[in-house]
């Protein structure tokens, strides 16, 4: 097992690496001029030049990269153009909103899609089974950003919950409960579509997996179905739900930027699409590369999770 996890950390390590590089590099080389974007289209020529000499833009693209690469092994990730500041500085806090974003909805997705699938999977058919199913055709068919738009939207209309932003301008501090209150909103529309995907991966699963002999033959001692399904079966019917967690998790990640612009959540998604308008080449590959970490993470533990479910995949 241990060997295992560290060729899955090494390839973590690769993607971390690949991702960022490739975000700074096609950065660089997309049409446009980052110092007139930030100095504006009023700026001298020597003003510009000024500017990207500060940056380090003026040198060619295997130098900056090199010299970036670099000093990212120091953990010095260059200067914002965009903000005049550290990109070290400006990522954590950002990166932290995302992850509380990221984790509350796949722990919502996990625990209600997971538990539906089930009762879908063991029944079959009825009310209940045909609203669940239903329901999870409906949400799968509506990307993230159309259901961030129809929960704002309902959440302006009923005035129940604060419809953008992290916190309220009248709070003070910003208390739990207020950045909870604002938190549901972004963590439904992610959540909401992943809990389809997990219910219908699981019904599928459990469908499949009640037909085993193993499990006909627990059943025929005498064996309670509600404990045989819910002990044994789940267990057994983890394999496909654990083997796309981290893809899962890229999706997330991937939704998530269209959903905090839309409900003004101040994660990662925002930033890179500021350093994307401005053309801030440092600050864009560092947000990538913190989406990286996050995937590569998830990565990992959906291996680990598939290891545990299913000790082949160590060999």
């Amino acid at each position: 097992m241990t060997a295992y996890i560290v060729r899955r950390l090494a390839f973590a390590l690769f993607l971390v690496v690949a991702v960022s590089s490739a975000s700074l590099v096609l950065a660089e080389i997309a049409p446009g001029d980052a110092s007139l974007a930030r100095l504006g289209p009023t700026a001298s020529r020597q003003a510009m030049e000024r500017a990207r000499e500060r940056y380090g833009l003026n040198r060619p693209l295997a130098v900056q990269y090199g010299d970036w690469l670099l000093h990212v092994l120091r953990l010095d990730f260059g200067t914002s153009m965009l903000y005049d500041r550290p990109v070290s500085e400006l990522i954590p806090e950002r990166a932290a909103n995302t992850a509380i974003l990221a984790i509350t909805a796949l722990v919502f997705a996990t625990f209600v899609g997971l538990p539906l699938g089930v009762v879908t999977g063991t029944r079959r058919g009825g009310l209940l089974t045909n609203a669940i199913r239903g329901g999870s055709i409906v949400l799968l068919s509506m990307p993230p950003l159309l259901t961030s738009l129809f929960l704002v939207f309902l959440a302006a209309r009923t005035g129940w919950l604060p419809i953008g932003g992290m916190r309220s301008a009248t709070t003070a501090g910003g208390g739990v409960l207020d950045v909870l209150q604002h938190l549901l909103v972004p963590a439904a529309a992610i959540g909401l579509p992943l809990a389809a995907m997990f219910e219908r991966l699981q019904s599928q699963a459990i469908a499949e997996t009640i037909a085993e002999p193993f499990v006909i033959a627990t059943l025929a001692r005498g064996v309670p179905r509600r404990r045989v399904i819910w002990r044994d079966a789940l267990k057994a019917s983890l394999r496909p739900v654990a083997a796309v967690y981290g893809l899962v998790v890229g999706t997330l990640l991937s939704g998530s930027f269209a959903v905090e612009v839309i409900t003004a959540w101040p994660g990662i998604g925002r930033l890179m699409l500021d350093a994307l308008s401005a053309r801030d080449v440092y600050l864009v590959a560092g947000c990538a590369g913190v989406g990286s970490v996050f995937l590569a993470c998830a990565t990992l533990l959906s291996d680990v999770a598939l290891a545990y479910v299913d000790p082949r995949v160590r060999e």
